[in-house]
């Protein structure tokens, strides 16, 4: 077959592979049984050893129980369909073999990773994007701090986490809309509104009310107008006055958001839920459903029927049923799924653990499929300075903003030290380490390799050698000319990845693999500047083949680095 020379070179091997499949799966079946029909996915990976070629199979191992075959003989029926598929000129594969216990081992043609580099030069622009098998209408919900005061460095692990999880899934094909939800309709908002009136009038903050410089300069800009209007009011005074300061936090979270780069499409917050009747109508699926039940006047979801360890409350024992913040959350996902989201994604703190199972649960009574609602966990944060922890708490006022942060060390470190780390794993931030200018910074050392490329190509431009980036037959012919020299076929392989960084980045909705990727990347060129003289004008074909290779990996990097929201500077 002739593989989509639009996918990456790991997809058009597995489509390869999997036809090869099923053409030695009829060889293999034994006449007349058709229970052996089975679908199994073929997973493609890179060998830990080069040597062995540049993608490998287990699909034979996979399949040797159920066809009761040895794994190498699988994998040598499918090996030799591989080669008949390797013999066509468009093909990507130059050649197959089958290593022991049953590993099918393909090594791509230096005319497919030259095609790709060319590919690069062409469309820079859409290179490392790619096109998701089943896309989706994903709503990615993150950060969502209460409103009772400035961001702090605690709240940023969920906004790094989030930013660049909605970049790598529009990368990969899915079209994402971003969320912020904030709760205005808890008590805190009451308390923080009774923090305000206390400072404007002198008298003692309340024990559960809030500290810190942030609620004197709120006290202080509060209007006149809004005051007389909120003593007049048919509520307590504190509720309209934390209204007002709640709103004043929220547009100061959004500038401090967007100062990191980190746009929201949607900011709900949680009265409108109340307001629209959403919290209400999700009551109604649940009774419809027969999920609910009265204990001692409250009113009861039977989220035990659905996997959760206790049921629980939705609405309270109180004279007018006021709804819980659980109910808040029903009505929410009824309210998300109803603007035609295919799946929900939510970034919440570790210490949300217990949520997930009862939110779950909701969506499976309402009709939802539980497995559209996905719960990310981000693990906990400990910022150092000088060895020693950080300590912070918002209600006492003892944090570093957010602000503070990005000011010290700039949104580039911050960006790369909270995306370097799966998610669920603790990060301990050396915010001295993120100020360092040196390589022993890893996202300074990415950043130079990028600098050096473009210094480089300066250099060559006012020597009058620039590789014709639109001439594709022309980068075709002087990249199959050096391909077979070891760093350069090293560092046009290490191009050649960044869709499939963004596939499994995507698919495990983990993103430190991109930085690890773009280290990668670096260190592969650095190699190879050291290796190969790049600017040679006594050989200056071979010297517009390197440059365009080198174009093919700043603009590489470029794009890893715009994953991460990370700028890549042309000189430094």
């Amino acid at each position: 077959m002739t593989p989509d020379a639009t996918l990456s070179l790991r997809s058009q091997v597995r489509q390869i592979l999997s036809a090869a499949w099923q053409q030695a799966e009829a060889e293999l079946t034994p006449a007349g049984d058709s229970s052996l029909a089975i679908s199994t996915p073929i997973m493609i990976e890179r060998p830990a050893d080069p040597s062995f070629g540049d993608f490998a199979s287990n699909i034979a191992m996979k399949l040797a129980k159920p066809y009761r075959r040895a794994p190498m003989d699988i994998a040598k029926a499918v090996a030799a369909h591989v080669v008949t598929t390797a013999m066509d000129p468009a093909s990507p594969i130059a050649g197959v073999d089958v290593a022991p216990p049953g590993f099918i081992n393909v090594r791509i043609s230096d005319a497919a990773i030259a095609a790709t580099t060319a590919r690069v030069l062409r469309d820079p622009a859409a290179w490392g994007s790619v096109t998701a098998e089943h896309p989706e209408h994903i709503n990615v919900e993150f950060v969502s701090a209460n409103p009772t005061g400035p961001l702090h460095i605690g709240n940023a692990r969920g906004a790094f986490t989030g930013d660049l999880l909605c970049r790598v899934l529009t990368a990969a094909g899915h079209k994402v809309e971003r969320e912020y939800y904030f709760n205005d309709f808890g008590s805190q908002v009451k308390n923080l509104g009774a923090s305000v009136v206390a400072i404007r009038e002198g008298c003692d903050i309340p024990e559960d009310g809030y500290h810190g410089d942030y609620v004197y300069e709120l006290a202080r800009d509060l209007p006149e107008s809004v005051l007389a209007a909120a003593q007049t009011a048919d509520e307590p005074v504190e509720w309209a006055i934390g209204r007002w300061a709640s709103e004043r936090v929220r547009s100061g979270i959004e500038a401090s958001l967007e100062r990191l780069g980190c746009h929201f499409d949607v900011w709900r917050s949680e009265s409108t839920l109340h307001h629209d009747g959403w919290v209400g109508k999700a009551v109604e699926r649940l009774r419809a459903a027969g999920d609910v039940y009265e204990e001692d006047g409250a009113v009861v979801f039977r989220s035990t029927k659905y996997g959760d360890d206790k049921d629980r409350v939705i609405l309270r024992s109180t004279d007018d049923n006021a709804p819980t913040y659980f109910a808040a959350d029903i009505g929410y996902l009824v309210e998300k799924f109803s603007r035609g989201y295919d799946r929900l994604v939510f970034i919440w703190g570790e210490d949300h653990h217990g949520y997930v199972a009862r939110v779950k649960a909701a969506a499976q009574s309402l009709g939802f499929d539980p497995d559209h609602v996905q719960m990310i966990l981000t693990a906990w944060v400990r910022f150092i300075r000088d060895g020693k922890e950080i300590a912070m708490s918002k209600r006492t006022g003892e944090f570093i903003t957010l602000d503070e942060l990005l000011a010290e060390i700039g949104v580039d470190a911050a960006r790369w030290f909270f995306a370097s780390r799966a998610a669920s794993s603790g990060i301990d931030f050396d915010i001295e380490l993120a100020k360092k200018q040196s390589s022993d910074n890893p996202v300074y050392y990415v950043q130079y390799a990028h600098a050096r490329i473009a210094s480089i190509l300066r250099k060559a431009a006012a020597a009058g050698m620039v590789p014709p980036a639109a001439d594709e037959a022309r980068v075709l012919e002087l990249l199959e000319g050096i391909l077979p020299g070891v760093p350069e076929a090293q560092l046009a392989r290490q191009i050649g990845r960044l869709p499939e960084v963004v596939e499994d980045a995507a698919e495990s909705r983990e993103t430190h693999g991109v930085t690890a990727y773009a280290t990668e990347l670096a260190t592969t060129f650095h190699a190879f500047y050291r290796d190969a003289r790049v600017i040679d004008e006594t050989e200056p074909e071979r010297s517009i083949a390197r440059l365009a290779l080198i174009a093919a990996a700043k603009t590489t990097l470029a794009g890893a680095l715009g994953l991460l929201g990370i700028s890549a500077p042309e000189s430094m």
